[in-house]
């Protein structure tokens, strides 16, 4: 099993070039995920080619047109405060260019350690200890274990220090104006965005998040906030760029809803090669493909704990690095996996949130 063996030390300052590096790699290895990743062909002009940086978008097109009566008639918007909101309102083209860029999928042991590191289990550690009381309410409140929560917490935001540059109100509209691709997807984002805007007494020229969309020390999409995140603090807004209550609440909350059970196993072990076809094609299903434990036990031969609900568990394929006797690690993952997967559909993402929480336990 591949993980740090760091039992301690101070956390360390990260430097803005770090949070750069791991902001275009983490974002660009989401919005892969998210989005289905590239399918631009190369003989197509990219959506950053039809543009010029700072270019004003054409609020009187039909597309905007359409948009602001949707957002009067349907969500009460005045068209007076719509106007002055969306007046001067320019195209971002870096955010086009890294939603066009061409990434390359990582083997999981060059994926595993852009977030597991000595520094970041230290930090993390420090923040179960910081926050103890406050994780006490919320495993009691949602029961969803603490460590996982602080594992998706430092995996997004490196634990809220970078939660993205990118101007939000410009980022989405430059993406439903000039990203054909997903101009619906984005839309409706910036529908959610401009709601919750308004729900929590926020200002969506001031809110900063990622080149794709997502905001916050957790990276909700606005989609997402209005579905999951919830007012802890007690303060009748739901802050997930401030409030630690409201942060960590609202990611055991997804959890959750998406049925994790408090204590229950995560993923199990089942070898470096599948000794049956029945689990090479479960595997290749995705997270569509589930297997009754007692099957997987079976084939495998190996002692396989009872999922909680009578789950059935997913089989994830895991690369090793070449120098490793085998080339694959396979691990079958319990509804609590999937769970995670709900919240970052990679098995990668959630395989590194799983690793990362267990190091927090050493």
């Amino acid at each position: 099993m591949r993980k740090s063996s760091n039992r301690g030390g101070k956390a360390i300052i990260y430097s803005r070039l770090n949070f750069s590096l791991f902001a275009t790699v983490f974002f660009a290895l989401l919005l892969s995920l998210l989005l289905g990743g590239p399918c631009i062909g190369d003989d197509l002009p990219k959506a950053a080619d039809l543009v010029v940086d700072g270019q004003p978008i054409d609020l009187s097109s039909e597309r905007y047109q359409r948009f602001f009566q949707e957002l009067e008639e349907a969500h009460a918007f005045p068209q007076e405060e719509l106007q002055q909101l969306f007046q001067g309102l320019k195209i971002d083209r870096q955010v086009l260019e890294l939603m066009d860029k061409q990434w390359e999928a990582k083997p999981y042991y060059q994926y595993w350690p852009l977030f597991i590191t000595p520094s970041v289990i230290a930090k993390g550690k420090e923040s179960l200890e910081q926050y103890r009381l406050l994780f006490d309410r919320i495993e009691t409140e949602f029961g969803v274990d603490r460590e996982v929560i602080v594992a998706i917490w430092g995996i997004e935001s490196r634990f809220g220090f970078n939660q993205g540059g990118f101007n939000l109100f410009r980022t989405l509209n430059t993406l439903f104006d000039r990203y054909p691709r997903r101009s619906d997807f984005f839309r409706n984002e910036l529908i959610n965005f401009l709601i919750l805007c308004r729900t929590n007494n926020m200002d969506p020229l001031e809110v900063n998040g990622s080149y794709a969309g997502a905001f916050g020390q957790a990276q909700f999409m606005p989609s997402s906030f209005n579905e999951y995140a919830v007012d802890f603090d007690g303060d009748n807004r739901r802050d997930l760029i401030h409030s630690m209550e409201d942060i960590f609440a609202s990611i055991a909350n997804y959890l959750q809803r998406f049925g994790w059970i408090l204590h229950a196993p995560v993923y199990a072990e089942i070898g470096n090669s599948l000794k049956s076809e029945l689990l090479v094609t479960t595997k290749e299903e995705g997270r569509k493909g589930m297997l009754d434990w007692r099957l997987v036990g079976e084939i495998q031969q190996i002692s396989l704990a009872r999922p909680p609900r009578n789950g059935k568990l997913s089989i994830i394929e895991l690369e090793l690095p070449p120098q490793e006797n085998a080339n694959m690690r396979y691990v079958a993952g319990y509804p609590n996996f999937q769970a995670i997967t709900e919240y970052n559909h990679s098995y990668k993402y959630a395989m590194a949130v799983s690793e990362m929480a267990e190091a927090f336990k050493k």
